[in-house]
């Protein structure tokens, strides 16, 4: 919307430049969050009676003070978020729509698994086979989609331009990409604030990557591949921050709101979209590090459980696995956020590193 108002010229020029719109996405998406938080938190108080199902095998304290919040507040999220996005961006980029469409996308499912939920008072939402299927099917489809605006090849980090090419098996690999980012941001999501900052960590990442890799003079430079219109991300990214900003504002400890699966499998689709998209998958994987670790904890635990009756660690995910060596909340939680913060860099740094 307002990048139609450069072509009137004099101050309006403003909004050519992508980092003032990027500014922009941030400010407004986190001010949305700031009016709105209030009362989407009481209206779902109203509706949730008690709160967002927690798990009882966990630590009696974590169980006493979780008990009774609400959940499903990444609708508050998606409201700054995708508002910021269709006043900031430019509506004539696909790479926008594709990005968007699989944020709402996955936030339906995973406002649907919420719902159900707290509806039947139980950890049973979405049977999880059906979810995955329905997240492969949009992962899919939206991979078919950007494989026709971009090219089905794979960048590797630390070599300049070496690009290799997937043919028919970019796909299936865009599309686990994405469903993996979406499903690892879940799986982080268990205790106040600890995925939401390493979200926004991300999305700063991944926000300058996109602009860089928009810029021809930069990702020349760089030696980094150049995807046309893929800069206009970096508003998006913005978005993200800011909506994560002002939803962090209520989901500091002690949490008034959780964003469940709502906004955990959101984001986590946006980021992993955006990562296709800029042709950084592996970066990723460096930049999302803490998210592997999480993922990773889980399967091993379920083989190890499976094929030995033993378990790897206490509980999993891995923050729960701290939580019973009783290591406290916000402890873990701030070792958590600065893990995130040395994956982004060393992420970034292989830009250079080439």
């Amino acid at each position: 919307m307002f990048p139609l108002l450069a072509e009137q010229g004099g101050i309006f020029n403003l909004f050519n430049y992508l980092t003032f719109r990027t500014g922009g996405a941030v400010f407004t998406s986190m001010l949305i969050c700031f009016i709105t938080g209030p009362s989407i938190i009481k209206w779902l108080k109203s509706k949730q009676k008690k709160g967002q199902p927690i798990r009882d095998d966990g630590p009696q304290s974590h169980i006493v003070a979780k008990a009774g919040t609400p959940t499903m507040g990444g609708f508050m999220i998606l409201l700054g978020l995708c508002v910021s996005t269709l006043l900031w961006a430019d509506l004539g980029n696909p790479y926008v729509w594709a990005v968007l469409i699989v944020t709402l996308s996955f936030g339906t499912i995973g406002f649907v698994d919420d719902y159900l939920k707290v509806t039947k008072a139980s950890s049973d939402g979405v049977p999880g086979r059906l979810k995955f299927i329905i997240e492969l099917a949009i992962g899919l489809s939206v991979a078919w989609w950007l494989a026709s605006l971009v090219e089905p090849t794979l960048a590797l980090p630390f070599f300049k331009k070496l690009l290799i090419n997937l043919g028919i098996f970019y796909l299936p690999f865009a599309c686990l990409v994405i469903v993996w980012a979406g499903n690892a941001v879940n799986l982080t999501d268990g205790l106040d604030g600890l995925a939401i900052v390493p979200v926004m960590i991300a999305a700063s990442a991944f926000g300058l990557i996109a602009y860089l890799v928009g810029n021809t003079v930069y990702s020349d430079y760089l030696g980094i591949a150049y995807v046309a219109g893929s800069g206009e991300l970096a508003v998006l990214c913005g978005a993200i921050i800011g909506a994560g900003l002002g939803f962090l504002w209520f989901n500091a400890p002690p949490a008034m709101v959780f964003m469940g699966d709502t906004g955990s499998l959101a984001l986590g689709g946006a980021l992993g979209t955006i990562a296709v998209i800029t042709k950084h998958e592996i970066v990723l994987g460096i930049i999302g590090g803490l998210f592997w670790l999480e993922t990773i904890s889980v399967i091993v635990q379920v083989l190890s459980f499976k094929l030995t009756g033993k378990r790897v660690f206490r509980m999993a995910p891995l923050h729960h696995h701290y939580e019973q060596k009783g290591w406290a909340e916000p402890t873990i939680v701030i070792r958590f956020w600065i893990i995130a913060v040395m994956l982004a860099l060393v992420g970034l740094a292989t830009l250079k590193l080439r």
